[in-house]
């Protein structure tokens, strides 16, 4: 762990990562070190926090089926196991960004 690690909290850490790029919540898991499922816990909070601090914006594009292409998902804050369209497990994981 660096020092800017140990300064900050993970969602500060999540927030960071989001300002310098877009992710997934498998590519901040790896950057951050938590598990894919507390990513999602924490976007969450993050997507609070940043809505219209400083003018930022948390923006999210939205999970896609690989299938059929539905990407009109109810929370794209969270991952489905499955398209509700046409029932395929295989889903291209939401992608966010702080700008």
């Amino acid at each position: 762990m660096t020092a800017r690690e140990s300064d900050t909290t993970t969602r500060q850490r999540i927030a960071d990562a989001l300002r310098d790029g877009p992710a997934t919540a498998s590519e901040l898991s790896a950057s951050v070190g938590v598990s894919v499922s507390s990513v999602y816990g924490h976007l969450q909070h993050v997507a609070q926090t940043v809505h219209g601090e400083e003018g930022e914006q948390f923006l999210v594009a939205p999970p896609e089926c690989k299938h059929c292409g539905f990407n009109a998902f109810d929370d794209p804050v969270n991952y489905p196991s499955r398209c509700p369209e046409c029932r395929s497990e295989g889903i291209e994981e939401a992608v966010f960004k702080i700008e």
